[in-house]
Formats: C-alpha cells, sequence, structure tokens
C-alpha cells in the first residue's frame, strides 16, 4: 500500500512539475478569451465575429491552448532533466500542420501511424516525454562525448517516433473510444445507470479532456444533434465539470494566504467562469495543490448527478466552459435550463466547500 501510495505522489509531482510552468500562458491565453466573451457578438457585441480586433484576439487565444504539446512539451522534458527543446520538438511533431491535415493512417516499414488530432493534448506528450527521458540518457551511455551533439538528439528523436507516434500518443484516443463506448451503454440502460453514468463523467471529464480522448465524446454528441435528438446523457456532465472548476478555485482562493496565490486562483475563476476555459484552473490550482483535485471531482460528481436525476438535455451545442454554455440547453422545456443552472451551481458549490476543507485541514495537519 505504502508503495502505491508512493507511486501515486511521484506521478502527481511529475504532472504538477511539468504542468505549473504553464501556468502564465494559460492565464494570458485565457484573459485573451475573456475580453472575447465579454466585449463579442455573444455579449456586449462590440466585436463584430467579422472584425479584424476579434479575429486577431481569437487566434491569439487559441495559440495559447492549440500549441500545449509543444508548451508542455518543454516543461515536462525539463522536469525530467533531458533538452527542454527536444521535448519542445516532439510536441511540434505531435501537431505539425501536415499530420494534422492527414486523412489517412501512415505505414512506415510496416508500422501504422494513426492520423488523430493532439492539439490542446497534455498527457500524449507527458507521457512521451517521460519515456524520452530514459531514450535520451541510453544514448548518452553509449554514444561517444564527441559525437552526442550530433547523434543524441537525432537517435533519440528517431526512437522516440514509432514509440509516441504509434502507441504513447494514440493511447488516449483507443482508450477514449473504449470508455466512451462503455459509458454510453451504460447510459443507454436508463433509469439509475444513466444517472451514474452522467455522474462519473461529471467526476473524471477534466482528466478525459487532458488525454485528449475528450474528441471522441465531442464527435458522439455532434452526431447525436445532427439526427436532431437531444444529448441526455455527455454535455450536461461536462458543464457541470466545468463549474466545478470555478468552485475548486474559490475553495482554494479562500483557503489560501498568500496575496499572489489567491490573486492567480481569483483569475482562475474568471477564466473559467467568463473566459470559459478550465485549463488555467486544472493546472493552475488543482495540479499544483493537489488537494483540490478532490473537490473538483466531488462536485463535478454532485452536479452531474442531480442533472441526471431531473433528466436535463443538451439541444444545441455551445461548446464552451463559461456561462454562455447555458445556451445549450434552450429550446427544451424552461425547467430543463432552470435544472442545468442548478447542477453548475451545485458543483461550483460542493467543489469550493470540499477543497476548502481539505486544503484547511491539510494545513491543520
Amino acid at each position: 500500500m505504502k508503495k502505491l501510495k508512493s507511486a501515486g505522489t511521484a506521478v502527481l509531482n511529475a504532472l504538477s512539475g511539468s504542468l505549473v510552468p504553464l501556468i502564465p500562458v494559460l492565464i494570458g491565453a485565457a484573459m485573451f478569451k475573456t475580453l472575447i466573451a465579454i466585449f463579442g457578438p455573444d455579449v456586449l457585441g462590440w466585436m463584430p465575429a467579422d472584425s479584424d480586433i476579434y479575429i486577431l484576439l481569437s487566434f491569439v487565444a487559441d495559440a495559447g491552448f492549440y500549441f500545449l504539446p509543444i508548451y508542455a512539451g518543454y516543461t515536462s522534458a525539463s522536469y525530467f532533466k533531458i533538452n527542454g527543446l527536444l521535448g519542445a520538438f516532439l510536441g511540434a511533431i505531435l501537431i505539425h500542420p501536415t499530420f494534422a491535415a492527414l486523412d489517412k493512417n501512415l505505414v512506415v516499414f510496416g508500422l501504422t501511424v494513426p492520423s488523430l488530432a493532439y492539439s490542446g493534448t497534455i498527457l500524449p506528450i507527458l507521457l512521451s516525454c517521460w519515456i524520452m527521458s530514459y531514450v535520451s540518457r541510453g544514448m548518452e551511455k553509449i554514444i561517444p562525448k564527441v559525437l552526442q551533439d550530433v547523434f543524441v538528439p537525432f537517435l533519440t528523436i528517431l526512437v522516440m517516433l514509432p514509440i509516441s507516434l504509434c502507441l504513447i500518443a494514440p493511447l488516449g484516443t483507443w482508450a477514449g473510444q473504449f470508455i466512451c463506448d462503455a459509458v454510453i451503454s451504460l447510459g443507454s440502460i436508463g433509469g439509475l445507470g444513466t444517472v451514474l453514468s452522467m455522474a462519473l463523467i461529471g467526476a473524471f471529464w477534466q482528466y478525459i479532456v487532458m488525454s485528449g480522448m475528450h474528441w471522441i465524446f465531442i464527435t458522439t454528441i455532434i452526431t447525436i444533434l445532427a439526427t436532431g435528438e437531444v444529448d441526455a446523457l455527455i454535455f450536461p456532465a461536462c458543464t457541470a465539470s466545468s463549474f466545478s472548476i470555478g468552485g475548486m478555485c474559490l475553495g482554494a482562493f479562500l483557503a489560501l494566504r498568500n496575496s499572489e496565490d489567491k490573486a492567480k486562483a481569483m483569475s482562475c475563476i474568471v477564466a473559467q467562469m467568463v473566459g470559459g476555459v478550465t485549463e488555467p484552473g486544472l493546472y493552475g490550482v488543482g495540479f499544483q495543490y493537489k488537494t483540490p483535485l478532490a473537490g473538483m471531482m466531488a462536485g463535478g460528481f454532485c452536479g452531474a448527478l442531480y442533472a441526471g436525476i431531473t433528466g436535463v438535455v443538451c439541444t444545441n451545442l455551445v461548446p464552451v466552459a463559461s456561462f454562455l454554455v447555458f445556451l445549450s440547453y434552450t429550446g427544451a422545456s424552461p425547467m430543463n435550463l432552470v435544472n442545468e443552472i442548478i447542477a453548475a451551481a451545485i458543483a461550483f458549490v460542493v467543489a469550493a466547500a470540499v477543497t476548502f476543507v481539505l486544503m484547511k485541514g491539510r494545513k491543520a495537519a
């Protein structure tokens, strides 16, 4: 049991050490998204969608999240004590436009390279850099020092290409398909099965996003809505999970004493509630302090549980994590919208309360 706990701590420390340095980029990008959300066509309408300023701010904001594999490649490689730019290079390979635009799998020397999208993902590059740290150090041991500057980076990336592109990076998508099928099968049972399935999505959604598995779920939602049906399973739970991030950050804000830490937590609340992005809170509060992750999961579980019990359905997809997401629940009965707002509020309050109690309890201990 002690070894299992030690392994869990090591994993969390690796995630924290790799993700915390990303916070300035994520918060900066989130603030640009907040400007777009407030002044764009959806709220005040001061910036039309076809205006130059809206286009500029949009791609500036997206750059903070689209290129996450590059940023995380640098920070995670640095954490694992290898060249950070080598990690960034591997991250850039994952999201290269040519690779991203492929409509077929590549077959090279008998190995299949699945054509999948990795932009905005975290876990594929983190796992790749962890393995690459062993490959790189192994190369340094067998290659003479006079040749290391040339052959260590070249051979390291050469070895990592099949490992990362054929196995590690696609693993999240394969697992996502399996989990998505399992969740939908459980949800299709109806009654308690649907409610339990929604609660589990609410609790674990943010980890699903980290791995890149969420694209399977999003595609499923789009397919459902395109047929004229409603999503009574996935998106209501995702919404609750998003607001659990804001609640987690509020709980941390109330528990923290340092003014800089409190300011960061508050900016993460604004990023989620207004800007519609959860990454700053997840990485900057959740993984940095670790304890708040339990609050996030509790809030997401409870909020999604309420949404399931009250039969909330998503009628049209507005894929943001801010207050604008409630537009996804219009078009059905008035209580449908009201119940999803209540579900989000439950997720927010429960996450804040659990996070506050756990962080205070940890300090007291």
